[in-house]
């Protein structure tokens, strides 16, 4: 499924303005009974939406609701590779599926994930037309190589592009998560199709609150923020996307020129837990030690009873300690 059917979107177009409605008149919408009308409401709310009964007065979603519009968004990142979908298993899987037939720069945003994932398997809670779900792909000549730094740039390129929609004070956790006063905002997932002494096609996934439905929120185990939360002016997706897409089409290039050697100085003004005492979990075994940030590949740097020890990404976790 990639889309609403025709009465989802309709009710959905409708319910839009935040204002309530009546049964009655979304009933008369979709050409359907009163009594049926519920149903099609718990058909949205399934998805992540808001939308509450108040007897006498009707439906009312909690707050309007923005959908992304794939033109807007090409014409502020000045791109022609944007694809923006309703319902997709995940975007990270739409571009997988297209490859090598894609370009570098195609990206694939959509306001509702089936099975969006996170790092290490876990799933990423998507409701609809609430956070941004943003896939974006790149091409590798040189190889898999290139790539032991890659989470990190991206979390730089997503900090750049928040701080130019005006979110400041982002910081970064090592190797591909983006907190604010220690709570989870963002996170990155980069997933791979690379055969040995070929070109790797990567594509990188990131997932940024930006509105968090309460009975969403019941959902995350974990200490989170969403960008409404952080800004006095309402959170508009389209440009956000496009910020993103356009501070990628500018790193990405020099990235893959340079490496992370550039970037290293701008990573541990982000890193939230550079100089402090963390876990590093790997498999079944935990190291204590003070995180004393990232070298040229990417890897952790980890001070151990004075000795620095360096650990890559993969199955490896940080936490304060």
């Amino acid at each position: 499924m990639s889309e609403l059917n025709e009465q989802g979107n309709k009710l959905l177009a409708l319910l839009a303005d935040g204002e309530f409605h009546s049964g009655e008149k979304i009933g008369e919408l979709l050409g359907v009974s009163r009594t049926s009308v519920n149903n099609y409401i718990k058909g949205l709310q399934e998805i992540g939406l808001d939308i509450y009964k108040v007897p006498g007065r009707g439906y009312q979603s909690a707050s309007p609701i923005d959908l992304l519009n794939e033109k807007v968004v090409r014409a502020l990142s000045r791109s022609q590779l944007v694809k923006v979908e309703q319902i997709l298993d995940s975007t990270n899987q739409w571009l997988l599926d297209k490859i090598p037939n894609v370009r570098n720069g195609q990206t694939c945003i959509a306001e509702y994930q089936l099975a969006g994932r996170g790092r290490r398997g876990r799933t990423w809670v998507s409701p609809f037309a609430s956070h941004l779900y943003f896939s974006y792909y790149w091409r590798f000549d040189a190889g898999i190589e290139k790539l032991s730094g890659l989470s990190l740039l991206v979390g730089i390129a997503t900090v750049n592009a928040l701080e130019k929609i005006g979110i400041q004070g982002v910081s970064l956790k090592w190797p591909n998560d983006l907190y604010f006063e220690g709570k989870k905002l963002a996170g990155i997932l980069i997933e791979l199709n690379a055969q040995a002494n070929e070109a790797c096609h990567t594509v990188i996934g990131i997932g940024i609150n930006v509105r968090m439905p309460p009975e969403q929120a019941k959902l995350i185990d974990q200490p989170w923020v969403d960008l409404t939360s952080l800004s006095r002016e309402k959170i508009d997706r389209n440009l956000l996307s496009a910020t993103l897409i356009l501070e990628l089409q500018k790193l990405m290039p020099e990235y893959e020129k340079r490496g992370l050697k550039p970037y290293i100085e701008r990573w541990l003004a982000l890193d939230y837990f550079l100089d402090k005492p963390v876990n590093v979990l790997l498999a079944e075994t935990q190291k204590a030690g003070i995180c004393r940030g990232i070298d040229e590949a990417g890897a952790l740097l980890l001070e151990v009873d004075g000795k620095v020890e360096t650990y890559i990404g993969g199955e490896v976790s940080l936490r304060l300690a």
